[in-house]
């Protein structure tokens, strides 16, 4: 897919070391318009969008952040812990956000993700979950995965 200037900018700003020492791109080599489509794809494909996985993200990181460090249990099932560390991070967008660096994890029996503040404020805003081998890349179909198996126990 043609990537047109903007977001060829927003894809510098992606590299390691430019806004984080990680980067938000990893190993992917395909251009960030190509990126930002497939995951759109995975997503509909899904019957959600964007903002319905980030709001569910959400929840958790806010239970989790109750007891700041210490595991909880949501839903009988998931395991949270969140960890909050000084600073913010920019959003590569450049849409003036600064995330709080905070890190929630999550654990069902049989998996478990991680993300940070900025990961739920770019999936939201900007249908991005980060590239393929980047630090904090999650795969849209993973979320859901993750959030079939409160809906198979019930």
């Amino acid at each position: 897919m043609r990537q047109d200037p903007r977001l060829q900018m927003i894809e510098n700003n992606m590299h390691q070391g430019v806004l984080a020492t990680y980067g938000f791109l990893g190993s992917d080599t395909r251009s960030l318009a190509d990126v930002l489509q497939a995951d759109q794809i995975a997503v509909h494909d899904l019957g959600t969008d964007h903002r319905a996985l980030a709001t569910k993200m959400r929840s958790f990181t806010a239970a989790g952040l109750k007891a700041l460090g210490v595991p909880v249990t949501v839903n009988r099932l998931y395991q949270v812990t969140v960890e909050e560390f000084k600073g913010s991070i920019p959003c590569p967008f450049g849409d003036n956000y600064q995330a709080r660096k905070v890190l929630t994890q999550v654990s069902s029996p049989t998996k478990t993700l991680y993300w940070s503040d900025l990961n739920l404020h770019m999936i939201e805003e900007h249908g991005f979950y980060e590239g393929i081998g980047a630090r904090y890349r999650i795969d849209p179909r993973a979320i859901a995965e993750l959030l079939e198996e409160e809906a198979d126990r019930r």
